[in-house]
């Protein structure tokens, strides 16, 4: 069965002209445009598409891929206004996603970026965004281990650091002073548990705490010095975002490798960068 807002397998029941009709289950037959139409799809071929509502509300197919699907949150571009009905939003698809005033969080411009939940709204059939995220946070406790590896959406930053989505689901906060640079409000990433609150909230970082950190980065450090000939132009003075770039981690943890590296001889610091000692085994 079809399903609104999602991806779904259907199976192609009749040409027409104005493209393909799929079969929808309950929600009847659903038309597959032929823009969209692979040269190779022949009837009772099954194919993926995204079910939504074109502009005059009908059900339609396509084979574009949208940033987020129904109960899933992404940014999003702003790229209309219109006074009665709300902004619309770039949401990957032709037909623009619209967040209306009475789900905004604040009043939002063209070209800005927001945060969103997708949503379908059941009163009138429709798919729409909500930037109202803390309503849309899972209230289930969540079962997140320490140190586990997560997936984080930034979506507002606070006095004590980022407010982060975790997994989809969950609210998460990385504060300030673990970080080395601010995040951007959209950016998405990689992070790690650091405690699960009994309020259900969740600290967070972007590096493994302590040894668990460190003794990865050393053995990646190294590998790129042997691939490099024994030298690297990176040091205590490189950039944050330099160093997130070429090692996936924090200036902090950066800095702590080279710590322990320097400390056990397997390196040593020149103006600028690093270089492999004669003596590492």
């Amino acid at each position: 069965m079809a399903q609104l807002g999602r991806r779904n397998i259907l199976t192609a029941l009749r040409e027409a002209q104005p493209g393909i009709y799929l079969d929808g289950g309950p929600l009847g037959e659903i038309l597959l445009p032929g823009k969209f139409i692979p040269r190779t799809l022949r009837i009772r071929d099954t194919i993926e598409v995204f079910v939504y509502r074109d502009s005059e509300d009908r059900l339609v197919a396509t084979t574009e891929t949208p940033l987020a699907c129904v109960d899933e949150f992404a940014c999003m571009r702003v790229k209309d206004i219109h006074e009665r009905a709300g902004a619309f939003l770039d949401w990957g698809l032709s037909k623009d996603l619209l967040l209306p005033y009475r789900e905004q969080r604040r009043d939002v411009e063209v070209g800005e970026k927001v945060v969103v939940r997708v949503l379908h709204d059941k009163e009138t059939d429709r798919i729409i965004a909500s930037s109202l995220i803390t309503r849309h946070f899972s209230r289930t406790k969540p079962a997140y281990a320490i140190d586990q590896e997560v997936d984080l959406l930034v979506f507002e930053e606070s006095p004590l650091g980022f407010g982060v989505i975790v997994e989809n689901a969950h609210r998460g906060l990385i504060y300030n002073a673990t970080l080395a640079s601010p995040l951007s409000i959209g950016a998405r990433m990689r992070g790690f548990v650091q405690e699960v609150r009994e309020d259900g909230k969740i600290d967070l970082r972007l590096d493994k705490a302590g040894y668990a950190r460190v003794a990865p980065l050393t053995e990646q450090i190294l590998d790129q010095l042997s691939k490099a000939g024994g030298r690297l132009n990176f040091d205590d003075d490189s950039s944050p975002d330099a160093i997130r770039a070429r090692f996936g981690v924090s200036k902090k943890a950066f800095k702590q490798a080279l710590g322990a590296l320097f400390k056990a001889r397997k390196i040593t610091f020149l103006t600028p960068g690093i270089e492999l000692t004669q003596s590492r085994d």
